[in-house]
């Protein structure tokens, strides 16, 4: 029996001894990948376990702030400066205005003045402007060949079935005049007073 054995265990240890060989004798980029491979799974951090603290919750609900865009209107503006004649009497208003759009100007100053008293005239923009606790009531605009009468107030305010007024109406109309013969004086003197109406209102 034993005679039958021995011949058996001696062809497996060869048999072993061969596969030993064998994977000594593998290639060094193959034993190279295996050691990394190794190396890597020991120094890899592990993942944190639990729940993430209050700061790390902040950290992850806090919204990516979006970058700003640049308005058109950014840049700086200079600012309009004042005219130096800003809030100073309307005299040397009607002085300077050529002879054709004098007579036209005073009239309607005298029909300012009369329809309402209690108004402030001022030059505001190189421009007579009148108003009452501040707010603006009417102005005039003179021009080398015509004359503006400009009316504070909201739409529907100026009754106007000839159609003289102009302008879109959002926050007052406007009365162009380029002969005195044109002045519809009865139309005007209602105008101003509805105009007064308004700003004593906002005064």
């Amino acid at each position: 029996m034993d005679a039958i054995m021995r011949p058996m265990k001696a062809r497996k240890a060869i048999a072993k001894s061969t596969k030993t060989s064998a994977a000594r004798q593998a290639s060094p980029g193959a034993k190279a990948a295996t050691s990394k491979r190794r190396v890597a799974k020991r120094t890899a951090p592990s993942a944190p376990r639990g729940k993430a603290g209050p700061a790390a919750k902040k950290q992850a609900q806090k919204p990516i702030a979006k970058s700003a865009k640049a308005s058109p209107n950014s840049a700086t503006r200079p600012m309009v400066k004042r005219r130096d004649d800003y809030g100073a009497p309307i005299d040397g208003f009607f002085a300077k205005q050529p002879p054709a759009t004098r007579a036209i100007l005073e009239t309607l100053r005298t029909m300012i003045e009369k329809a309402i008293p209690d108004a402030t005239a001022a030059l505001k923009w190189g421009m007579p402007m009148y108003t009452i606790g501040g707010t603006f009531v009417c102005g005039l605009g003179g021009h080398k060949a015509h004359v503006n009468l400009i009316l504070a107030g909201p739409p529907g305010t100026f009754a106007d079935p000839e159609k003289r007024l102009t302008g879109e109406g959002k926050t007052g109309r406007r009365l162009t005049l380029r002969k005195l013969e044109d002045l519809p004086r009865g139309s005007v003197q209602k105008w101003l007073r509805a105009a007064a109406g308004v700003a004593r209102v906002k005064a």
